[in-house]
């Protein structure tokens, strides 16, 4: 779109180069850019007559319009057009034509000299004239005063050989002087130049008034139209001056003298401007059904009656319901097939990662026991291309349960994503037979609990939450290591550690291992193993492996994290708040969180064992580690800072410091990874 609007602004610069080097000193029209334009025009505003109809106005200027520029058409190209198929529409009984103020502005635009100069100071004149007028008004009323001119001077052409005193008056008029044939056939381009500027100008401004019309709605649902409606001002502007430049026109085509007066500067002006203005008309109304179908949608879950009757809502437009694809069978069946089931909708765009549809086949397998849960997935698509029904279809095949398909846009999607936070990222709406949410998004603890979260509702993830307290970390360190499971069903101690800087890794994995194998852990039976998360044998990074495990962490704060403050929470938000450190470490025994710890801190307590190491047969390991832990990270805290996705849902508005308490500042930041998949966040 904008490489049109460039393009077309480029040829109204080369067709008005030539007209502006020949007019010396005169104002160079066509290279006022809109804010000059503005400045021009604003102070002939005082404010809009809201008693003003016109609308009737516009009727009557279509109606006349209409009906000359075909008669145009006919005369000069001998088209055979059908008059009375345009539709004759009826201003109000009660509209009161403003004779004097449309004589007024057909004074000032008659018999004008050709020239870019003299149309900006007519349409200056004329504005000042209508200052009291809406902008709308002001068009209206402009070409309401060329209509009575031009619908004359072709109603004339027409009736002067059946009619003896419209004969009389066409002589007066100079209609004769046009219609010569020699005449006719000559200037035949010129009037059919014309007479399309015209049409092209009542259609700027049928735009207008559309825009107006639009202007009830809420300028958030339809973004688009305050842009619009701030730059009518200036639109107004070139209406006015093309009608101008029109009636120029017609006074050197009925003239005695031979006179040039090019109007392609202005047809390509309004073009473009019309041009423009339905582009911002496509976008308005797309805007204004995406705001219908929201609040259709919104009523529909306030009143949940069944959730075959709600999917259909979200999903399909009224007449447009398709059939499901069944993943199993890979058949279409009915949409009656979720009659009151309870639905899991699989939310995501065509980005949806293996991972993401492999936490989702066990949940899949575990409902359809008893046949009273259903899982559909749900592709987020704005605008569908043959590339990307590529990837639906492959996508598609993975997936054993029911999917949507792509015949367009689903209805819902301003409702996904306002309702249920939607900003790309997989998300689980589960909602019951009578069609109520359940929980917008259960992704977050099907990754954290799997099958145990069933049925997937707050409630259980409440009490999972509290049940769970200080054991989490069994659910986000899956297949970091082949024994992890083993060791935390033997209650061992483990340190799990990681970290952007390699050698702090070493330097950990170097002390930490010193530690594990001191004689005195040896005397005292205390059994300590390392898990580096996210490092392959060779010490490269497992993306995979990474990206599992920091979504798993993700997941288990958006369950927990955010919502009750206390001092678990607290250690899930400090283990996400060092993703992106050089270093960190996790201390367990068994499945119970003891120390999350920074870097810097926990190398420092490993590091000075030798210091403390004389307490662990009296007071033990975890207490002594604990203790000396406090002690070092009060003397040395750096910045906490957490990075939280906001393309993971709802991200709280404010959060307090896990280390001291104090309210976190907020930031907006970017990034990007150039890779695709489930690690391109990590």
């Amino acid at each position: 779109m904008l490489g049109l609007a460039h393009n077309v602004a480029t040829k109204v610069a080369s067709v008005v180069h030539t007209t502006q080097k020949t007019i010396a000193g005169e104002l160079s029209l066509f290279a006022m850019s809109d804010k000059k334009i503005l400045e021009e025009i604003y102070t002939t505003h005082v404010h809009a007559d809201e008693s003003f109809d016109d609308d009737s106005l516009f009727v009557i200027v279509e109606n006349i319009l209409k009906r000359a520029t075909q008669n145009v058409d006919k005369i000069v190209q001998g088209t055979q057009v059908h008059v009375d198929n345009i539709e004759e529409k009826t201003p109000k009984a009660s509209f009161s034509v403003p004779l004097c103020t449309l004589k007024g502005i057909s004074c000032e635009m008659q018999c004008k000299p050709p020239g870019d100069e003299i149309a900006h100071n007519t349409t200056v004149a004329i504005l000042n004239k209508l200052s009291k007028y809406s902008w709308e008004a002001k068009a209206s009323l402009t070409l309401a005063a060329f209509a009575m001119e031009y619908g004359e001077f072709w109603l004339l052409a027409q009736l002067r050989e059946s009619d003896h005193l419209a004969k009389s008056i066409a002589i007066l008029k100079r209609v004769p002087v046009l219609l010569k044939p020699s005449e006719l056939h000559k200037r035949r381009q010129s009037i059919l130049e014309l007479n399309n500027l015209i049409k092209a100008t009542l259609q700027v401004i049928e735009c207008i008034d559309q825009f107006n019309k639009y202007s009830t709605y809420d300028p958030k649902d339809v973004p688009d139209l305050s842009i619009a409606l701030d730059h009518i001002p200036v639109v107004v502007y070139w209406v006015i001056i093309t009608v101008v430049a029109c009636a120029t026109k017609i006074t050197i085509l009925t003239s005695d003298e031979d006179k040039e007066y090019d109007l392609a500067p202005y047809s390509q002006k309004i073009h473009y401007v019309l041009n423009k203005l339905t582009i911002q008309l496509r976008g308005c109304r797309k805007q204004i059904e995406e705001a219908e179908t929201y609040r259709r949608i919104t009523k529909l879950f306030r009143t949940p009656t069944e959730i075959m009757e709600v999917f259909k809502g979200l999903i399909f437009t009224k007449d447009n319901v398709q059939p499901l694809i069944d993943g199993s069978t890979k058949q279409t069946v009915k949409i009656d097939i979720l009659r009151r089931k309870n639905v899991l909708l699989f939310i995501s765009t065509l980005d949806v990662s293996d991972d993401d549809i492999s936490i989702l086949k066990p949940i899949h397998e575990f409902t359809k026991r008893d046949n009273q849960y259903k899982i559909v997935w749900i592709p987020i698509v704005e605008q569908w291309t043959d590339d990307l029904r590529k990837k639906f279809d492959i996508l598609k095949n993975k997936m054993p349960w029911f999917t949507v398909q792509y015949s367009g846009p689903i209805a819902g999607i301003k409702f996904i994503k306002e309702e249920w936070n939607f900003k790309g990222k997989p998300t689980v709406v589960v909602m019951n037979p009578q069609g109520k949410v359940e929980h917008s998004n259960a992704l977050h603890m099907i990754r954290v609990w799997g099958a145990k979260a069933f049925p997937f509702t707050k409630t259980t993830e409440e009490e999972l939450s509290h049940s769970h307290a200080g054991k989490w970390v069994g659910s986000v360190v899956e297949g970091t290591h082949p024994s992890v499971h083993t060791w935390i069903k033997e209650d061992k101690y483990i340190f799990f550690y990681g970290g952007k800087d390699n050698e702090w890794i070493q330097q950990f994995t170097k002390k930490a291992t010193a530690l594990a194998n001191d004689p005195i852990f040896k005397e005292a039976k205390i059994h300590l193993e390392l898990v580096c998360v996210g490092k392959g044998s060779k010490g490269e990074d497992d993306h995979g492996v990474l990206g599992r495990f920091w979504t798993s962490v993700e997941s288990l704060f958006f369950t927990k994290g955010h919502k009750h403050v206390d001092s678990i929470s607290q250690e899930i938000q400090k283990l996400l708040s060092y993703k992106n450190e050089s270093g960190w470490a996790v201390l367990s025994k068994g499945s119970t969180v003891l120390v999350t710890g920074h870097g810097v801190s926990v190398l420092k307590v490993v590091e000075d064992f030798e210091k403390w190491k004389d307490h662990v047969k009296e007071k033990g390991f975890e207490f002594c580690f604990k203790a000396y832990y406090g002690k070092i990270s009060q003397a040395s805290r750096p910045c906490c800072r957490l990075d939280i996705p906001g393309s993971n849902g709802k991200v709280p508005e404010s959060m307090k410091c896990p280390d001291c308490h104090r309210n976190m500042e907020t930031f907006t930041s970017y990034k990007c990874c150039h890779i695709d998949g489930p690690t391109a966040h990590h």
